[in-house]
């Protein structure tokens, strides 16, 4: 699997802007597509120092990422958010 970023197909420039400065793209991309019940603790604690993090969990939710970790949080904690808001 390639890293993280390569997964991003088809992104539009505004939410490539943000990719070269992303850890993720710096570590393995398995940490951030961890098997069912396995941690995310590695993927959670890289996302934690990020300084696009922000960014990365906007594209997640405009995109409806389904699966691993984008801008901190899991594929349920992403769900959780978009029904508070």
């Amino acid at each position: 699997m390639g890293n993280v970023l390569t997964l991003i197909a088809g992104m539009d420039e505004d939410a490539s802007a943000w990719q070269a400065s992303a850890l993720c793209a710096q570590t393995d991309p398995e940490a951030f597509f961890p098997e069912k019940g396995g941690s995310t603790r590695e993927a959670k604690g890289v996302c934690k120092v990020c300084e696009v993090k922000k960014e990365c969990l906007e594209y997640a939710l405009a995109n409806d990422e389904r699966y691993g970790i984008w801008g901190g949080l899991s594929e349920r904690e992403r769900r959780k958010l978009k029904r508070r808001v």
